[in-house]
């Protein structure tokens, strides 16, 4: 975990700055593809994801490792074969695991986040789960364990395959000539997030388009049918934590609701959408999407000044979580767990005020309160001030103002405007 923190004080800025890259090139080109709550969301939604990745939270069911020892036919030595080999069969396995997310009902669960954006931009990559609290990723790598494919190299390759998926979530670059035939592309992937009928469920490649191809996944964008974003059943909220929840909360109240023993057990199974008779009889889902070119997208009210505060948690967050990958070495569970867990309300308090329900006020205003309590009756804020000169005071001046902010925004809430563009 504290290699994969190391990584990520790279990758994320490294992101941040192609995001900046991206909503600049759409104000110049006056073709802005980011909305403010919708990519606040998506960051946010990224940034729970790499808190639950770097702290372990989750059950991994069997590791690469142990199928490895157990099921190797040959030894094979550290080569650019083997390299090549661990690639393909990653990239093979990662289309099979993206295939049963979106076939299998309680996969969806981990998957739906990443769709949830009715929006397509950079920052919609980073919409990854907290829901996948069961690691069942190497029963996909048993070829590579059969091939014999040593552990480091897949620890080494994971990662950077990860990472490579970010680049295509956008709707700036055009169809690429023969690339289209080998690799995935901002084309290809904007057919796998639209909504449209011709262009369900195509495209689950990650990185080589070839495995659509060859079993009967694969969809051209079409010049007469542009893509919608989106889910057919809309998240209808900022908060990452609520949509990474929705679909297991929907199969849960279908699970006790039906009065079929059989349809209880095999509704996670199911393909992603089917419901019992008797439930779908009697609790119909009267939001679904039925005509992709006219669904009202997700928006609420808000005002510049809002905005520039939620822009500001956004990068307080960031920082702070920046922060704890910097020290991760330094503290031990318990202080990692508590850094995390401040860090995770906040994103879970900010972005229930984006949805402008009421309890997003008073996490926000007890995150402070507690924050600013235990600065002032401990010497440190973990390690922070041993980090950097007025650490202390500069969190504390972060928590006084969020307080403050909360405050005002809760006693004038005579927002005058919807969501925005990023401009």
């Amino acid at each position: 975990m504290e290699t994969y923190a190391k990584a990520l004080l790279y990758a994320i800025p490294f992101f941040m700055l192609l995001l900046v890259f991206e909503i600049t090139y759409g104000y110049i080109v006056k073709n802005q593809k980011h909305k403010l709550m919708d990519s606040v969301s998506s960051i946010s939604s990224g940034l729970t994801n790499i808190i639950k990745d770097s702290l372990g939270i989750g059950l991994v069911l069997i590791s690469y490792p142990f199928l490895l020892e157990h099921l190797s036919l040959f030894e094979i030595h550290t080569s650019w074969v083997v390299w090549f080999v661990a690639f393909l069969a990653i990239d093979f396995a990662g289309y099979w695991n993206h295939r049963l997310s979106h076939k299998v009902n309680i996969f969806w669960n981990q998957h739906v986040i990443h769709h949830s954006s009715e929006e397509f931009n950079l920052a919609c990559a980073l919409r990854q789960p907290i829901s996948n609290l069961f690691g069942y990723f190497a029963f996909l790598l048993i070829p590579a364990a059969l091939l014999g494919v040593p552990n480091q190299v897949v620890a080494v390759l994971a990662p950077v395959h990860l990472f490579a998926q970010f680049w295509y979530h956008t709707q700036h670059i055009g169809k690429l000539g023969w690339l289209e035939y080998v690799i995935v592309t901002p084309s290809q992937h904007r057919v796998h997030h639209a909504i449209n009928p011709e262009y369900i469920d195509k495209n689950l490649g990650q990185l080589l388009c070839i495995w659509d191809r060859c079993f009967g996944t694969f969809q051209e964008e079409l010049d007469n049918v542009p893509p919608q974003y989106g889910v057919l059943k809309p998240a209808k909220t900022w908060n990452p934590v609520h949509i990474n929840f929705q679909h297991f909360w929907r199969l849960l109240q279908d699970a006790w609701r039906t009065t079929s023993y059989r349809d209880k057990l095999r509704i996670w199974f199911m393909p992603t959408g089917w419901r019992p008779a008797d439930v779908e009889a009697k609790y119909p889902i009267e939001d679904v999407i039925t005509d992709v070119y006219s669904f009202r997208k997700y928006e609420t009210p808000s005002s510049v000044l809002f905005n520039m505060y939620i822009v500001f948690q956004l990068l307080s967050t960031t920082f702070l979580l920046l922060l704890l990958f910097s020290n991760f070495s330094a503290l031990d569970t318990v202080e990692l767990m508590v850094y995390g867990g401040f860090i995770f309300m906040g994103i879970y308090g900010y972005t229930s005020l984006m949805d402008g329900v009421s309890y997003g006020f008073w996490i926000e205003v007890s995150r402070s309160v507690v924050g600013m309590v235990f600065l002032l009756s401990n010497d440190n804020w973990f390690i922070t001030s041993d980090l950097m000169i007025w650490g202390r005071v500069a969190i504390f001046l972060y928590l006084l103002l969020t307080f403050v902010a909360v405050l005002y925004f809760n006693f004038n809430r005579h927002t005058n405007s919807t969501s925005q563009p990023v401009v």
